[in-house]
């Protein structure tokens, strides 16, 4: 077995993994409540793999409705060591038709009603996302995208919106002048999350549709949607696959392994002891360390 397990977190359309060998289905207790689903954790190509579906099973979680913190907080305690979210997205750009793949590098954060955040009063922690993907990650998910044999962009600039209802005219056109180049529901806080719990995140978006922004162009329908979905989960499952086989033998040490040595603020004798208790999995290392 190798040192990566990757965790998977699929998006709509997304709800299992091809090809898991020795696959066992996982219930995992968080501090934070419950998690989307069970985890599926088996092995693909030597390497071990962790699968979470977003919505859970039927697709039951609305955006807002999904537990983030619980997500990562399983995965951390699953032993994930990097995670890859699938996600469908819509396009704000001309050029990132349906069907799309899309590498993104950044994000703009308009939720409002999640808790984004594994710290707070008793622990407090500011961790950095100027940077917010593991860049290592990222192109490995590339390169196994292409040879799943979808069209790739990279560099793309997410934003992440409440929800579940889609966005006005208005405040499309109004993404668009910020420079966002696709937009979704479920990227924020996961990603922030992600950092904060030191694990290298990166995240493929599948584009379904383009949002409102264009003239003349129906408004978005769910049913559109749900027809290109089934197109790009074909080619996700494959991606999984194909990353599983360029995975390198050996995973080297990530800066996002030990993000929170430099992050932690709070001083020992004012710490919180029940936070410090919830904290175990994602932050235990760097609070043994301190």
């Amino acid at each position: 077995m190798s040192e990566w397990t990757i965790g998977v977190i699929g998006g709509s359309g997304l709800y299992a993994i091809d090809g898991l060998e020795d696959a066992q289905s996982i219930r995992v207790d968080s501090p934070f409540g419950e998690a989307s689903d069970d985890i599926v954790i088996g092995t693909l190509h030597g390497h071990r793999f962790v699968f979470l579906p977003r919505h859970g099973k039927g697709h039951r979680l609305s955006p807002s409705d999904v537990n983030a913190r619980a997500n990562i907080d399983v995965l951390k305690r699953a032993g994930c060591t990097d995670i890859l979210a699938i996600s469908a997205i819509g396009s704000l750009r001309e050029e990132l038709p349906p069907g799309q793949f899309v590498l993104v590098d950044q994000f703009i954060d308009r939720t409002v009603h999640r808790p984004s955040s594994f710290f707070g009063t008793g622990m407090v922690a500011h961790v950095s996302m100027a940077d917010p993907v593991c860049p290592r990650l990222s192109a490995l998910a590339g390169e196994a995208a292409r040879a799943a044999g979808a069209p790739v962009r990279e560099g793309c600039t997410y934003l992440a919106m409440e929800g579940p209802q889609f966005s006005s005219r208005a405040e499309s056109h109004m993404y668009r002048a910020w420079g966002c180049d696709v937009i979704g529901m479920t990227a924020m806080p996961e990603a922030k999350l992600a950092r904060e719990a030191e694990l290298p995140y990166a995240l493929v978006g599948m584009v379904t549709d383009y949002d409102c922004w264009r003239e003349g162009e129906d408004h978005v329908e769910v049913g559109a949607i749900l027809a290109q979905m089934q197109d790009n989960s074909a080619k996700a499952r494959q991606l999984v696959i194909e990353l599983a086989k360029i995975l390198p033998a050996r995973r080297e040490s990530s800066p996002i392994d030990t993000c929170l040595d430099f992050a932690l603020i709070t001083a020992p004798d004012a710490r919180d002891p029940a936070l410090l208790a919830r904290l175990d999995a994602v932050a235990g290392r760097a609070l043994r360390a301190r």
